[in-house]
């Protein structure tokens, strides 16, 4: 009789320990689901104003409701330039060299947060390299359809580039499988998001979080939309880009996105004079190009229905901005005969609708003036980001990494490709998402064929390659921050101290010095 007692107890105990272990499963499981989801979604060559809630007339429903729900940066800075600013928002680490990748010892976000538990998808323009070891599936991400080059045809990507742009066939591929053909009715911004949201389905799934990055390559050139998004838009732009700065302008100051003391910057030395161009074929340039970003917003919207009919909004924390500033090249040439919007076309919006697209600043994309770097940059993550907020602190591509790691609660790589890493050179967002004041960065620098910056506090000095007299200017952001007025005689010892540690910066990471050109990228 005892030896059965004995028996039973031995098995009750070992059935209370099943029971503790599958209890502190469940638990470890549970606590890995109250980590949020994370979805990053980034455009392509869109200027700062190109959106409702940054001052645009275009149609952005979905984004506006992201700003309503969420919170908007004012003073949100990227690279300048498609490739180093991936590189960048990808790694948590400035650009090294030339940019066109991230090297081996350096993690990739999806790298980073795999490790963390997360479940990783991308679905879009990656480049940053297509061919193995530097694929999107090399680098971290469990799922990934997309461009792995820059510009592509968006209703046949495996159409030729035009001769003058060097007749090139872009890679697009699945995981490791390249793509050949593509349907009747493709369209790279709409199989991008349906990838996404199919991505997001399969992924739920699982119980897991995920992170998953959505790189639209709208709206870059060339322009190519769907004849009905056009429509909405034929004969709005009628009034010209000045009159389309000015309306965009008092928008923003309206909604209160700008310090009314920076005055509107004046006319940009590549643009030319609207009484004088063909109108009716410039309406219909930019038109095209509002269509494009019109249906981003209405692809973002269905991803958006994707997590909210799966019932995991709330617990997922959306990001958007774009890769640089509004693009002024103008590839082929600046010519009426070619119609924009058609699959057989490659045209682009051109230096003087490029320009305004990043009102109220100066310049545009591959350069570091304000109209180069500055981007729209939106969170929402319900029940933690305040509805409808805004705020001037400063951001940066490279603080998105530690941010998500943040709030994945993992650390970063001390290894990785059997290399040791350098510590992440951004730093996390997430007291700015609670409403809280982080302290500004020591300094923030940027470089892109030549045209260099650094900013240390309200002071920010620019080698602009525009400028003839091939000098440092200076300007005092808090003052001006669409950059009127240099100060660098009033100030030669903030010049001096500044373009010192400029210097140091840029031979520290093998980027260029003032004059000094990299390789041109589309």
């Amino acid at each position: 009789m005892k030896k059965r007692n004995s028996l039973n107890r031995t098995r009750l105990l070992r059935a209370l320990i099943v029971v503790a272990f599958a209890v502190l499963a469940i638990s470890s499981v549970r606590a890995a689901d109250l980590r949020p989801n994370i979805i990053l979604i980034m455009a392509d060559d869109m200027g700062f104003s190109d959106i409702g809630c940054y001052g645009s007339e275009i149609q952005t429903p979905n984004l506006d409701r992201l700003a309503r729900e969420g919170l908007r940066f004012t003073q949100f800075y990227n690279n300048a330039k498609c490739t180093i600013t991936r590189a960048s928002l990808l790694s948590g680490m400035y650009p090294r060299n030339i940019g066109d990748d991230i090297p081996r010892d350096i993690p990739t976000i999806a790298e980073t947060m795999r490790a963390a538990g997360y479940q990783t998808g991308m679905s879009g323009k990656w480049h940053l390299g297509n061919t193995s070891p530097q694929r999107p599936i090399d680098r971290g991400f469990d799922e990934y359809y997309g461009l792995m080059d820059g510009a592509v045809n968006y209703f046949n990507p495996a159409q030729r580039d035009p001769g003058f742009k060097g007749g090139k066939v872009r890679t697009f591929g699945h995981n490791d499988q390249l793509i050949h053909s593509f349907p009747t009715n493709f369209y790279t911004t709409d199989f991008f998001a349906a990838h996404t949201s199919e991505t997001i389905q399969r992924f739920a799934k699982t119980g897991r979080p995920f992170f998953i990055h959505l790189a639209f390559n709208s709206p870059h050139y060339p322009l190519h939309a769907w004849p009905e998004d056009i429509a909405k838009y034929r004969g709005k732009y009628k009034m010209g880009w000045e009159e389309l700065r000015r309306q965009r302008h008092a928008r923003q100051l309206a909604m209160g996105l700008l310090d009314p003391k920076w005055k509107l910057s004046p006319t940009d030395s590549k643009s030319y004079d609207w009484a004088k161009a063909n109108q009716d074929w410039e309406d219909l340039r930019m038109a095209t190009y509002a269509a494009m970003v019109d249906r981003m917003d209405q692809n973002i919207g269905k991803v958006l229905k994707t997590i909210k009919d799966l019932g995991i909004e709330d617990n997922t924390v959306v990001m958007f901005l774009s890769d640089n500033g509004g693009c002024t090249e103008e590839p082929g040439g600046r010519n009426p005969s070619q119609q924009p919007g058609i699959v057989s076309t490659y045209t682009a919006v051109g230096p003087a609708w490029g320009w305004a697209q990043n009102t109220p600043f100066r310049r545009y994309k591959s350069w570091v003036n304000e109209g180069g770097v500055s981007t729209p940059f939106i969170v929402r993550w319900p029940g933690h980001v305040k509805p409808g907020s805004m705020t001037g602190q400063m951001g940066h591509i490279i603080d998105v990494l530690p941010t998500c790691l943040e709030l994945a609660n993992g650390k970063p790589l001390k290894e990785i490709n059997g290399a040791k890493t350098q510590p992440l050179e951004g730093r996390s967002l997430a007291p700015i998402f609670l409403g809280q004041q982080r302290p500004q960065a020591a300094e923030l620098c940027w470089e892109w064929a030549g045209n260099c910056a650094i900013r240390r506090g309200q002071w920010k000095l620019v080698w602009d390659t525009l400028n003839k007299a091939k000098k440092w200017e200076l300007y005092d952001l808090v003052a001006d921050r669409t950059e009127l007025h240099d100060l660098s005689r009033e100030k030669p010892e903030v010049v001096k101290e500044l373009s010192i540690a400029y210097e140091k910066w840029a031979k520290k990471l093998g980027r260029k010095l003032p004059g000094q050109k990299d390789a041109a990228d589309s």
